[in-house]
């Protein structure tokens, strides 16, 4: 078939060149420029078989709607199967925002844009390119923290691959199921710990779907090089064991040696299918998982943990955004953690290599400015034997104290940071105390979704005298205090992983190490301007997203090409240009 359409091509223009660096527009793994940034190259929408009638409007990839021309529709035999009007892919974009717009329910909403991605996949991306500061908290945290919730009931055409239990032996064969073949990125999840939801088993699904949403969205991947898996080994939550409409294994969870054998299958089959550049993006594990499985595959696969790295990174960023407010280097300030789970002792970690590289100082030195909060209270040595491993690190000589009060008062931070996943922590004597220690606190209440971030935007302004410089994981509105309005940042991870993906796409990573991770950081911080720091914001605004994944894309792959980590050679000479030609456009293709 590959074969009988290059003869197709014949006397067709060729696609059109990079001016910056000769490659061509369809980037990475594109080689028909299906998906590329430029639109004038007229293709033949095919998948095994060239599409046309019912088929072609059936297939998300090729279907316009009402976009088809007068002379697609004699070419592709639609004549009949569509109204006679033709819209444009502006009008049907306006169309869709008013059906949206006109649900009342958040839920409704997401159901909305997830038939819309079903019926038309170029529809849905540019809807959400366009207006991604409007549709984000629907698509992703924190709509999508429900739509898990109720994944059974909402539940209309399967999107990924399910990989149960009772596959084992077979997921290879699993994975060849998947009609696509050039896949780039998987974003893989055990459902056991959704954002701050907890165990939602394969439910878990609306997590790497959503993500994935956002890694073509934000960071230009095409939809067909992404594939959103769940692994599905049961749930320990009664209610859904118990709820009729559940469409996972009604089983505990397999735990231990079975767990690990499970995993290490996929990992296995994933290098198999799709070859030693497939990233593979850990999603939502459980503590007592996420951090092995990372530390086992980070030197055998392209993968990360976006709970722990990804969340370090875009922290680190606000972080070092925030300096030009309060002054002073990281290593001036005191970091104070609530929550040492996988989120914070991530971040944790990435902000002691920082101090450590910029103060010239020991790793376990920069540690020394950062504490903990845990459920039992302040980490401290005496607590040491009973500590998780990936506490023990920050296990500093301190007298013991019971409360983040009391830690906030004994410590006088002035950064804190909250992941515990626990609503209303940042109290109101917590803020003010921190308030009360340093002109311009900072205050990162990173919990999602909304109903478990620690504090409020208008909480945090409010008890802190409008000085606090505050950052959260889901969005806020702007809050309006003494005349002044102050528009919260938001620490979200999809100013990170979309273009982290990019850069390992780009320059054909095989590893991803700490490094890259750290310039994405970089990356993002230098996106601020100053206009922007004077409003209260940490974080570009979203409307600017795919220019920030393109600078990241960049950064991460100049990172990876110096680390000897990269193998798409020769390097492109102009990186940035090379990211925004690969990125993937969601305006109509021409068919011939």
């Amino acid at each position: 078939m590959e074969s009988q359409l290059k003869e197709l091509r014949v006397g067709e223009p060729r696609l059109e060149e990079s001016e910056a660096n000769g490659f061509p527009h369809g980037g990475a793994g594109d080689p028909y420029g299906e998906d590329a940034g430029s639109v004038n190259q007229r293709i033949t929408p095919w998948m095994r078989v060239v599409a046309s009638g019912a088929e072609l409007l059936r297939d998300p990839r090729f279907n316009k709607g009402l976009a088809f021309t007068e002379e697609e529709r004699d070419h592709h035999y639609l004549r009949g199967l569509l109204p006679p009007v033709i819209l444009s892919e502006e009008l049907q974009v306006e169309r869709i925002l008013r059906n949206v717009r006109k649900c009342q329910d958040p839920l409704d909403k997401y159901v909305t844009l997830m038939e819309l991605q079903e019926r038309n996949e170029r529809l849905f991306y540019k809807v959400l390119i366009e207006h991604v500061t409007e549709l984000l908290p629907i698509v992703y945290t924190p709509t999508v923290g429900e739509a898990c919730q109720k994944y059974g009931i909402i539940f209309r055409r399967p999107h990924g691959l399910y990989i149960s239990a009772k596959e084992r032996g077979k997921v290879l064969d699993v994975l060849r199921n998947w009609p696509e073949t050039g896949i780039q990125v998987i974003v893989v999840t055990d459902g056991e710990r959704i954002l701050g939801l907890g165990d939602l088993g394969l439910q878990g699904m609306g997590i790497p779907v959503g993500k994935l949403a956002l890694y073509t969205a934000l960071g230009g991947i095409r939809p067909s090089a992404c594939l959103p898996i769940t692994i599905d080994v049961g749930t320990n939550n009664e209610e859904l064991l118990n709820e009729p409409m559940y469409i996972g294994l009604r089983q505990r969870r397999i735990t231990g040696q079975e767990y690990d054998d499970l995993i290490d299958e996929f990992m296995t089959a994933v290098k198999q299918a799709y070859g030693e550049k497939v990233l593979v993006q850990f999603e939502d594990f459980a503590n007592h998982n996420a951090f092995r499985l990372l530390a086992k595959y980070v030197s055998t696969h392209l993968t990360f943990n976006d709970d722990i790295q990804g969340t370090a990174a875009v922290a680190l960023a606000g972080v070092v955004a925030a300096l030009k407010l309060t002054g002073g280097s990281l290593a001036d300030h005191t970091f104070l953690f609530n929550g040492a789970g996988e989120a914070g002792t991530g971040i944790a970690e990435m902000i002691a290599v920082q101090i450590s590289r910029e103060a010239n100082v020991p790793l376990e030195e920069a540690r020394k400015k950062i504490w903990m909060v845990d459920s039992k209270g302040l980490i401290t040595k005496s607590r040491y034997e009973s500590l998780a491993h990936f506490k023990k690190d920050y296990a500093h000589e301190h007298e013991e104290c019971k409360s983040l009060l009391d830690a906030t008062k004994a410590l006088k931070p002035s950064i804190l940071i909250g992941t515990s996943g626990q609503k209303g922590t940042f109290s109101k004597e917590v803020l003010e105390a921190v308030a009360s220690f340093h002109e311009r606190p900072v205050i990162m209440a990173l919990s999602n979704p909304t109903s478990k971030s620690e504090c409020t935007a208008e909480e945090a302004y409010t008890h802190t005298q409008g000085r606090g410089i505050f950052a959260s994981g889901s969005p806020f509105d702007s809050v309006e205090y003494n005349g002044k309005t102050f528009t919260p940042g938001q620490a979200n991870n999809a100013y990170i992983f979309p273009g982290m993906g990019l850069g390992c796409i780009i320059s054909g990573a095989i590893r991803v190490n700490d490094d890259m991770f750290l310039a994405a950081s970089v990356a993002l911080g230098e996106m601020l301007t100053k206009e922007q720091l004077d409003r209260g914001l940490l974080y570009p605004p979203f409307e600017h997203v795919r220019d920030v994944s393109a600078h990241i894309g960049a950064s991460v792959a100049q990172t990876a090409y110096k680390a000897g980590l990269a193998t798409r050679l020769p390097q492109p000479k102009d990186l940035l240009a090379y990211a925004r030609s690969c990125m993937y456009s969601p305006e109509y293709r021409n068919y011939r």
